[in-house]
């Protein structure tokens, strides 16, 4: 087990302490309501003696007064019960409530971190945190101020005990030093051991959603036994440490339940003996055991102090959570009526004291759809989170035409740049909702159906029973089907960028082709980066940004990228093989009737542009200026060999221009993709 680390557990309890601090202050009428009405019950309670003892002198001396006080006294009981009551009820609502600030506060938290600090926390862990431990640390704003109250009695119980007889009271404080020694030590020793088992817990309850989630994996392997057993690994862990906690509460309990009553008998013997010398009366001897009984009292205090400890334990837990970093944002908004270009300039990202990123410039002109490929573990997914601004870079800055992304509101930002994912998760309450999820007003519901027939799910949706108004429990969903349908969500609020992190890899080539064209002609024109693993997305697209080792390795081309076998390389273990080349050159591709095979075109290399230099390499900065290739329109059967195949359109030509421009297949014709791109006669453009 890794020893503690002393600073970082007193930042953690420091930081915990400001927690309970805030809820504090957010439930502040009722704490003070409730502070109040449980001072009045303490001074009900400190009067009953008194009061009591008065009415008995009255009483045996057959005083006319006896009646009245007798009055009194029912009233000072009615009282104490009605305040404790209410002291009850307030005390509740506090906890209520602070258990409720501090679930949003830490929900919050998570949810505007960047994913890859959330992702630190497994499930299972943060399921605990948010609710059972985010309940108990929410008890002790009441809890405090219940145990200082608490000290209110017996302390006004020593003070009146002083007042009824001084010997008795002299008698009980012999015994005051021992039960300070012994709360002491069990506010030291509950505190670790608390602390030890909720970790164990913890880690517990991480390992149990990891296999829930796991399930049908389990089952398949046969290792059941094996998962129960991790999971129930450090079971005995945490049976020890609860066995220590409740042994340390118990002794303590004992130690003082027995010290009290002791203390209690040597004041009534003191007080015995003050009565026969004639000192004390029977209503002082009966007060001063009142008196002495609250003043014992404050061996109740342990269980308030014991909700105390455990509370401020949880909240070190708890408050975990409000210590992740925000992802900042600010309120710029973007011109009207930009293309999408993205930049980045000197982009690096650390993961663990690691370069993911490594010094990246790149620039990507707005209209261009761009497949970012590289082997596993070269830095892709991290490339598109910090493009999308779902991270933030540690060093170097994001653009969005002209507009660092770190500037923009949270709202534009999220209207602007939309995502697909390679496992969505689908939100709302049916079909249409999940596609409809979002920030911002809400699509209609022919948008929705525009957005699922774009992304090919328009027909296995209106299979499910209800269609569009399935619930979402109800709906069986295979992978590709879960993809498509993340991706009709992307297509429903797409806006000048658009990021597809492996969101086509669960659908088969030629649905992917399919949505690939869709996304040119009937989804909102705009800048596409694509991280992509197959050979035909990486062809189609109008510029491939190659990756190798968290570096951009090149840019430029699919077609002159394929002539480094390094490239080749990267598709080497993709699930598309590699034809013989065909005579087809990759450029030359065009809208058709999709019947070709995928990787004939996708993996013939293409002639060498007329004049042009192969692919641009890159020692530190890449800049790709240029439009990619345009593409002719055609049936996809007729080879293109004039020049808008050949060779690369001059630099800086604006996106969509010339004959050629908006025809391409797929995500390739993206290109055209700027507000000026084609689109098919007849359909409907998902905005």
């Amino acid at each position: 087990m890794t020893a503690p680390d002393p600073t970082r557990e007193a930042e953690a309890a420091r930081g915990a302490d400001r927690a309970l601090r805030a809820a504090a202050r957010h439930s502040g009428g009722r704490l003070a309501a409730a502070a109040v009405c449980s001072v009045a019950a303490a001074c009900a309670a400190l009067a009953e003696p008194a009061v009591l003892g008065h009415t008995l002198d009255l009483l045996l001396r057959q005083d006319p007064g006896g009646a009245r006080w007798t009055a009194w006294c029912a009233a000072v009981i009615a009282a104490e019960v009605l305040l404790d009551a209410v002291t009850a009820r307030l005390t509740g609502g506090v906890d209520a409530r602070s258990t409720a600030w501090l679930r949003r506060l830490g929900l919050g938290r998570l949810l505007r971190a960047a994913p890859h600090h959330a992702a630190r926390h497994s499930p299972g862990e943060l399921s605990a945190r948010l609710t059972a431990q985010a309940t108990t640390a929410g008890a002790v704003p009441a809890a405090v101020v219940g145990a200082a109250v608490a000290l209110l009695a017996p302390l006004g119980g020593l003070v009146a005990l002083v007042l009824v007889d001084v010997w008795t009271a002299l008698a009980f404080l012999a015994g005051l030093p021992l039960l300070a020694l012994l709360l002491r030590a069990f506010a030291r020793d509950s505190g670790a051991s608390v602390g030890r088992y909720q970790e164990v817990q913890l880690a517990m309850a991480g390992r149990l959603v990891e296999a829930l989630a796991g399930a049908r994996t389990i089952a398949a392997a046969g290792t059941a036994e094996r998962e129960q057993a991790r999971v129930l690994r450090r079971l005995p862990e945490l049976g020890a440490e609860g066995r220590e906690t409740w042994r340390i509460y118990g002794t303590t309990m004992a130690r003082t339940g027995a010290l009290m009553p002791l203390l209690l008998y040597v004041v009534l013997g003191v007080g015995g003996v003050r009565l026969a010398e004639g000192a004390l009366g029977v209503g002082g001897l009966l007060a001063a055991v009142r008196y002495a009984g609250l003043a014992a009292g404050v061996g109740a205090v342990t269980g308030r102090l014991a909700a105390v400890v455990r509370g401020r334990a949880a909240a070190r837990r708890t408050a975990a959570l409000f210590e992740l970093p925000e992802l900042p944002h600010g309120v710029r908004r973007l011109p009207p009526g930009g293309p999408g270009a993205l930049e980045l300039r000197g982009v690096r990202v650390l993961r663990g004291g690691t370069a993911v990123l490594r010094d990246i410039d790149l620039r990507i002109p707005g209209g261009t759809t761009a497949a970012v490929v590289g082997r596993s573990g070269s830095g892709k997914t991290t490339l598109a989170a910090v493009a999308g601004r779902l991270t933030a870079c540690d060093a170097g800055r994001v653009l969005l035409d002209g507009v660092p992304l770190d500037e923009l509101s949270a709202g534009e930002l999220r209207r602007e740049v939309g995502h697909a994912f390679e496992r969505p998760a689908l939100f709302g309450e049916d079909v249409a909702a999940a596609i409809a999820f979002g920030s911002g007003p809400a699509p209609t519901p022919q948008s929705v159906r525009a957005a699922a027939r774009a992304a090919g799910a328009d027909a296995f949706v209106r299979r499910l029973p209800d269609g569009y108004d399935t619930a979402l429990p109800d709906a069986p969903l295979s992978g590709g089907e879960l993809q498509r349908l993340g991706l009709a969500r992307a297509f429903c609020r797409a806006g000048r960028l658009l990021v597809l992190d492996d969101a086509t890899s669960s659908l088969d080539t030629l649905t992917a082709r399919e949505v690939e064209r869709a996304l040119t002609h009937d989804v909102r024109p705009g800048t596409r980066l694509v991280v992509a693993h197959r050979i035909s997305s990486a062809a189609r697209a109008d510029l491939v940004v190659w990756l190798d080792a968290g570096r951009v390795r090149a840019t430029g081309p699919h077609a002159e990228l394929w002539r480094d076998p390094a490239y080749r390389a990267v598709f080497a273990a993709g699930t598309e093989p590699a034809d013989p080349p065909n005579t087809q050159p990759a450029a030359a591709r065009a809208e058709g009737t999709g019947s070709e095979p995928d990787t004939e075109s996708a993996t013939a290399p293409a002639p060498p542009a007329a004049g042009g230099p192969d692919a641009q390499r890159n020692t530190g900065s890449y800049a790709a200026t240029g439009a990619a290739p345009a593409r002719a329109q055609g049936t996809g059967s007729e080879p293109d060999t004039g020049p808008a195949a050949a060779a690369s359109p001059r630099t800086g030509a604006a996106p969509g221009e010339g004959p050629d421009a908006g025809a391409g297949a797929g995500t390739g014709s993206a290109a055209a993709g700027g507000p000026g791109g084609r689109r098919a006669p007849g359909r409907e453009t998902v905005r």
